[in-house]
């Protein structure tokens, strides 16, 4: 059974930094591309990086040089380090992978003072 876990987020202040992990279970991990979504209140779900198998890499402009995702393949994790949180940042985090490309329950991130 395919299973993805989300955890890492919480109340950080502007600025701030969050790395957020994604633990997946049921499939091999190292031949799939991963993802991380996000989904701000009344929102349209984004996304907001990517990395194939291969470790090549996508980001949404808004993101671009402040987050970095990264994997694990020993560990069957992802990552996502983000850096210089804003408050439009706010949102629950998805990561979606694997086959048929589930989706996890999320994490909330919250960017506030």
């Amino acid at each position: 059974q395919v299973q993805l876990v989300e955890s890492g987020g919480g109340l950080v202040q502007p600025g701030g930094s969050l790395r957020l992990s994604c633990t997946t279970s049921g499939f091999i991990f190292s031949l799939y591309e991963m993802d991380w979504y996000r989904q701000a209140p009344g929102k349209q779900r984004e996304l907001v990086a990517s990395m194939s198998s291969r470790g090549l890499t996508h980001y949404a402009e808004s993101v671009k040089g402040r987050f970095t995702i990264s994997r694990d393949n020993a560990k069957n994790t992802m990552y996502l380090q983000m850096n210089s949180l804003k408050s439009a940042d706010t949102a629950v985090y998805y990561c979606r992978g694997g086959p048929d490309r589930p989706w996890g329950r999320g994490t909330q991130v919250t960017v506030s003072s």
